[in-house]
């Protein structure tokens, strides 16, 4: 892609989430005129305010946040791992969030607080990496990260199958398991908006690693004989991208492929160039997830996961026929 022609893209991609943005303001059981919208928006409606501020904004940024939370980590995992099918799940960040929730679920902590499973999952996925890098400690190569979360995926989906199984005789707490295993924005509220606002400083944090990167995906002792300290950069890269992800999860369940599709479709437009990507990727994901999550209201409330999935599959299986 020419230069000129890549300089449209983060224009490109934040007029996609505007537009995406004013379409789920006016979209749900009850569809907004936007003149109605303007007037939710100024208060000026008190149904359409209420509508609108108490239901859709919450959704609508919490969506932002997760899909751009869950792009920019996509985006670190594929310059860690040097490989552009690399996902946010590949440690156990993902499968983590969602066995801590399920438990707390299954154990009856759900209607204790609104944030008591938000607050699980973060602490099921931060605990999931941390089992990772301990058994991958030495040298904490790539590789044995990579069988390290594989093993780790296998054994959290046996904690959350074994929780399903046994401790959700309720149709209660079995929608709200399904909830967590599929992924979904309903009934998000402006204190799960708040759960996730630290995703704003981790993003911003990735800025600062833009070149650094660009120096990784040349290879460890290349970037090493650059001037890269190549433990501390991988350290802060897998630090950051769990809690991305981990904050992703607590507020929205499992979400797959969003880490997966966003950063991998950017990179093929605007190059490898990370101080480029990572803010195409956190606009580019927010706007995904928000199209997504429209699709998924406009389709009888379809889980959100289910939708990235749909459209994930085989975008993953063409990102497979295409590297053979």
């Amino acid at each position: 892609m020419s230069a000129r022609a890549g300089a449209w893209l983060l224009p490109g991609a934040t007029l996609a989430l505007v537009i995406v943005v004013i379409a789920s303001l006016a979209v749900g059981d009850m569809a907004l005129a936007p003149a109605r919208v303007v007037d939710g928006l100024m208060r000026r409606d008190d149904l359409a305010a209420t509508i609108i501020w108490q239901i859709r904004l919450p959704r609508i940024v919490v969506a932002m946040l997760v899909g751009g939370a869950l792009a920019a980590s996509g985006v670190v995992m594929q310059a860690y791992f040097r490989n552009n099918l690399a996902s946010p799940g590949l440690l156990g960040v993902s499968a983590g969030g969602s066995a801590g929730a399920v438990v707390a679920i299954g154990l009856g902590f759900a209607g204790t607080s609104l944030l008591i499973i938000p607050a699980t999952a973060i602490i099921g996925a931060l605990a999931a990496t941390g089992a990772v890098l301990v058994l991958a400690r030495r040298g904490a190569s790539t590789e044995r990260l990579l069988l390290a979360g594989v093993a780790l995926n296998a054994l959290l989906g046996a904690v959350t199958s074994y929780v399903l199984s046994n401790f959700t005789l309720t149709y209660e707490r079995n929608a709200q398991v399904l909830f967590w295993l599929l992924g979904g924005l309903e009934d998000r509220t402006w204190e799960h908006a708040a759960m996730a606002a630290p995703i704003v400083l981790a993003a911003a944090a990735l800025w600062p690693l833009g070149r650094p990167m660009d120096l990784l995906s040349l290879g460890a002792a290349e970037a090493q004989s650059l001037g890269v300290d190549v433990r501390r950069l991988q350290r802060t890269m897998i630090a950051l991208s769990t809690v991305l992800t981990a904050l992703a999860t607590a507020v929205a369940g499992t979400v797959g492929f969003v880490g997966l599709i966003v950063p991998h479709l950017l990179r093929m437009l605007a190059g490898p160039e990370h101080k480029r990507l990572v803010p195409l990727a956190l606009i580019g994901g927010a706007a995904f997830v928000l199209a997504c999550d429209l699709i998924a209201r406009s389709a009888g409330n379809v889980r959100l996961g289910i939708v990235t999935s749909l459209i994930g599959g085989p975008f993953f299986l063409w990102l497979l026929r295409k590297q053979t």
